[in-house]
């Protein structure tokens, strides 16, 4: 059995057995969250995109994109589910 001391770090897999792998992969890991994850705190946009004020249409995309997806579902819904809908769709 080994020690836990002096088992391996691991991190998603990685093992972190020397500063250069830790370093690298922390970088991997900051870049990641700064640039490319979206953050419900900053309304979808990146911290890059907020430090930097290039996301200020971002919240904008999104409120577009959940009002289509939204329309669409309704749309879909009716259409399998309600033939009065259906119909009076078709009327309009």
């Amino acid at each position: 059995m080994v020690a836990r001391d002096q088992a391996p770090v691991a991190v998603f897999l990685n093992t972190l057995g020397a500063v250069a792998s830790v370093r690298k992969l922390v970088a991997f890991y900051v870049e990641q969250h700064n640039c490319h994850l979206p953050h419900s705190a900053f309304k979808g946009q990146t911290p890059d995109e907020m430090h930097l004020g290039t996301g200020d249409d971002v919240p904008k995309q999104l409120e577009a994109a959940k009002l289509a997806a939204r329309q669409l579902r309704l749309k879909t819904n009716r259409e399998i589910n309600c033939q009065m809908c259906v119909q009076s769709t078709a009327a309009s």
